[in-house]
């Protein structure tokens, strides 16, 4: 960018210019709001060539489909394919979520996207006295491969691509999916989907974890082996960004905190012995997608160049497949507001472009009620309305990256790098991901960052539309409810007792002293798992019987 022709770009030479400008500039008033981005960056009154002098075209940003990929991972991009229209679904009994997936797939969703209730999120089984009153709240409750099989009833899974939002205990919710693609006589090898599988996110954001970190990144090294060689086509782990950013993290935490991760998962495999170009091309990611529009575009673009220098030079990649990162991406829950929830609309909207323009492989829009409830059916098919008139009616896949080259948007994404490089050092100076959790840093990071946000939301600094300003005093609200009946729950507990005394328990109780067994020999689990699960032994037996070798974590309290 610093040359043209090999010769000095004369643009460069408006340093005096640009001074007299900005002096002329800022003595004209503004109207008090406060300049910076969502994450409190300040941003300049213009950008110029000479906020971009000091990038080199060829080595920083270059084309579409070429190192380091800034510009995106394909040379078509959109108009070779458009992006997977993924809609998170995942509400009640898995009857209400199989009823709900083909609804949106008549509607013209190409891929499934699946969401589990808390006490499967956390390893429970419907029946358990911990589970009581969330029994398919806030996603599908799957205890067995019994729920599996009602929820993929009907839907031929060599012929869909399914993401299952699952962390800890994805490997048994994962078995139960592979033992149904079984009894529809499907090859492993058919299989396309993502698993989140992301416990190093759980740790530091969501806090639904289970075990100690060591043995949970054990788990998920002997999923991502098992996956290498005998599920070719599925993604093992999506790394996840997107509730780092729920948690209250700034864009560059999101980024540099996702990559992290992502890093030592990469890290973990190589160090079993996995070459990296075995296993890397299978591994994807899951960002964010926030109110700032600008600052979100650069963040992707910047994740693409930074995972693509690391894989090719510190991990040795070899082949280019290694070097791309791929994303998934859901615009912000965070961002919806329950005030005057048709606004959520439009913030979505706006939102899921900057993740078309970002370069996303996939894209979940919410509804504009899941501030109140699950989304309605209503809801869901304008969110999907949305990523369809962004596809089809605004001409914005026409070109491949088409903010690439603004001043603006380039000194964006080379300050997001720089940021997060500056957070690896800090990571790496704590001994790595694992210690800079259990030593809190990544928790007080994004707490003072949330707190940071709400003082200035408090101090009307930020404007959030029908909440701290312009707000109504009498809303009306004709939007539908979603309600979950209490007989869910009384249904999956029956249908648990039923498969309790139906089941051959003594193969049961065999399948888990194996996987005991294997825990402590340190075999690869999955092979054990898949042999629990084909048995209709539950997720809880599953999930229980490994606190025993692995331990159950306790998180430390940070203030």
């Amino acid at each position: 960018m610093s040359k043209e022709n090999g010769k000095a770009n004369p643009l460069l030479n408006k340093s005096k210019s640009k001074k007299k400008w900005l002096e002329s500039a800022e003595k004209v008033a503004t109207n008090g709001m406060k300049f910076t981005s969502l994450s409190g960056e300040n941003i300049e009154l213009v950008y110029s060539p000479e906020d971009t002098k000091d990038i080199d075209y060829d080595k920083e940003i270059g084309f579409p489909g070429e190192f380091p990929y800034t510009r995106g991972i394909h040379q078509n991009l959109y108009r070779g394919k458009l992006w997977t229209m993924r809609q998170f679904a995942g509400f009640g009994s898995p009857e209400d979520t199989n009823k709900r997936f083909k609804y949106l797939l008549e509607h013209g969703q190409t891929g499934l996207s699946t969401a589990f209730d808390l006490p499967t999120l956390m390893g429970w089984d419907s029946d358990d006295e911990l589970s009581e009153g969330e029994v398919g709240i806030c996603g599908v409750a799957v205890s067995s491969l019994e729920d599996m099989k009602i929820l993929f009833g009907g839907i031929p899974l060599d012929k869909v691509s399914t993401s299952m939002t699952i962390n800890s205990p994805a490997a048994m919710v994962f078995a139960f999916y592979l033992a149904e693609a079984e009894l529809q006589g499907v090859a492993f090898n058919r299989l396309r989907g993502t698993l989140q599988n992301d416990i190093l996110k759980e740790y530091i954001a969501q806090k639904e974890f289970i075990y100690n970190p060591e043995p949970s990144m054990r788990i998920i090294v002997d999923m991502i082996e098992y996956c290498r060689d005998m599920v070719p086509q599925f993604n093992p782990v999506s790394v996840s960004g997107y509730h780092i950013r729920e948690a209250g993290s700034t864009a560059a935490q999101e980024l540099a905190f996702t990559l992290a991760d992502g890093f030592a998962y990469i890290e973990a495999c190589i160090e079993r012995g996995m070459d990296v170009d075995s296993f890397a091309p299978r591994i994807s990611f899951f960002f964010n997608s926030h109110l700032d529009f600008f600052e979100e575009i650069a963040k992707f673009r910047a994740a693409r160049k930074i995972y693509a220098k690391r894989m090719r030079y510190k991990y040795k990649a070899k082949n280019p497949k290694s070097w791309t990162l791929r994303f998934h991406t859901q615009t912000a829950g965070c961002s919806l507001t329950a005030q005057q929830p048709e606004n959520n609309i439009i913030r979505t909207a706006i939102e899921g472009l900057a993740a078309v323009l970002g370069g996303t492989q996939s894209l979940h829009t919410n509804s504009m009620d899941e501030t109140l409830a699950l989304p309605s059916d209503r809801a869901v098919k304008i969110a999907l309305r949305t990523q369809q008139i962004i596809a089809y009616e605004h001409g914005v896949i026409n070109t491949i990256d088409p903010l690439g080259g603004s001043y603006y948007i380039e000194a964006l994404t080379k300050k997001m790098e720089d940021q997060a490089e500056k957070y690896f050092e800090k990571i790496d100076a704590l001994g790595g991901v694992i210690p800079a959790i259990e030593a809190g840093f990544f928790q007080k990071e994004i707490a003072d960052a949330a707190y940071k946000y709400q003082m200035e939301l408090d101090a009307k600094e930020k404007i959030i539309v029908g909440v701290n300003e312009f707000e109504e005093e009498e809303e009306k609200l004709e939007i539908p409810i979603l309600k979950i009946s209490k007989e869910v729950e009384r249904m999956q507990i029956a249908r648990l007792r039923e498969l309790r005394t139906s089941r051959n328990n003594d193969k049961v109780k065999e399948c888990l002293s194996a996987l005991v067994q294997a825990a402590n020999d340190g075999t690869n689990l999955m092979p054990k798992i898949l042999d629990c699960s084909r048995n209709y032994v539950t997720l809880g037996e599953m999930c229980n019987a490994l606190k025993e070798p692995f331990g159950v974590y306790e998180e430390q309290v940070v203030f």
